[in-house]
C-alpha cells in the first residue's frame, strides 16, 4: 500500500514522503529553520536526501535557508519561479540542479520509474523575488496543494476541479495571509479530503487556534483536519 508521511517542520515548512513498492520520493517545501535553531543541525540531518526542495517565494520565512539546506543535501534539486531559480543559481554557490518555472507551468520529477507532476500557481501575496506562487504536487492518487503565502481567491476552486486536490496545506494566522475565517471558505472552494493548517503561531502577530479551525471545517465540510505540532508528522494510506 502506497503511504504519504506529512511532517511539519513548523511555520511554512514541509517534508512530503511518498513511498510504494519501493518506489520513493522525498519533498521538502519552504523549510524555515530559524525559529528551531535549538535543534537546527537536527532538522538539517533529515533534510539532507531529499530529492526535492521546492520554494513558494522570496520572503525570508520560506527562502531564507534554502542555500543551507542545499548545501547539506547536495543531490536535492531545487524548483521556483525562474527569479528565485537565478536567484540560487547565482548567490547560493552549490552545484545542485535548479528548475526555474513560471504559474501554470508543470514540470514532471522522475526518479526510478515514478513520475511526479509538480504544477506552479499563483499566490495573493508579494515577494522579494519574482513572484509568490503555490505548488500542486501530484504524487500518485494523491495531490497536495501547498498554497505558500495566500489569501483566498476563487481560482482555488479551480485547482481542486483540476488536479482533484487530497490534501491542502493551508495558513490560517492572518495578518500576513488568510485568518481562520477565509482558510474555511478555501476548504470549501478546494474541497480536500485532508487539511493541515500552517503559517500560524510562529510570531505573536499571527497566532491562532488551529482546533478552531479543525471545529468549525469539520462542522461545516467533509474534510479532516489534521492538526501537528511543529516536528509532528501524519502517514496517510493511499
Amino acid at each position: 500500500m502506497a503511504t504519504l508521511k506529512a511532517t511539519w517542520i513548523i511555520h511554512s515548512g514541509f517534508i512530503l514522503e511518498y513511498s510504494d513498492a519501493g518506489k520513493a520520493v522525498k519533498v521538502a517545501i519552504d523549510p524555515f529553520l530559524q525559529p528551531v535553531s535549538d535543534i537546527k543541525d537536527k532538522w538539517l540531518e533529515k533534510l539532507s536526501d531529499i530529492d526535492l526542495l521546492l520554494i513558494t517565494h522570496g520572503h525570508f520565512d520560506h527562502i531564507g535557508d534554502a542555500c543551507e539546506v542545499l548545501k547539506k543535501a547536495p543531490n536535492a534539486t531545487y524548483v521556483g519561479i525562474y527569479e528565485i531559480y537565478n536567484h540560487i543559481n547565482q548567490n547560493c554557490g552549490v552545484k545542485n540542479e535548479g528548475v526555474g518555472m513560471n504559474i501554470g507551468g508543470t514540470w514532471t520529477f522522475k526518479k526510478d520509474g515514478l513520475e511526479l507532476p509538480i504544477t506552479m500557481v499563483h499566490a495573493t501575496h508579494s515577494s522579494d523575488i519574482g513572484a509568490p506562487t503555490g505548488f500542486i504536487v501530484r504524487f500518485p492518487g494523491f495531490p497536495v496543494y501547498h498554497p505558500g503565502d495566500t489569501g483566498v481567491f476563487k481560482d482555488m476552486e479551480l485547482f481542486g476541479e483540476l488536479y482533484g486536490v487530497k490534501l491542502a496545506l493551508l495558513p490560517i494566522g492572518s495578518h500576513f495571509t488568510m485568518g481562520i475565517d477565509e482558510a474555511i471558505y478555501a476548504t470549501k472552494l478546494i474541497k480536500p479530503k485532508y487539511v493541515i493548517p500552517m503559517h500560524y503561531n510562529t510570531f505573536p502577530v499571527i497566532e491562532a487556534d488551529p482546533y478552531e479551525f479543525k471545529k468549525r471545517v469539520e462542522a461545516e465540510t467533509e474534510t479532516q483536519v489534521i492538526v501537528l505540532k511543529p516536528g509532528e508528522s501524519y502517514t496517510f494510506q493511499i
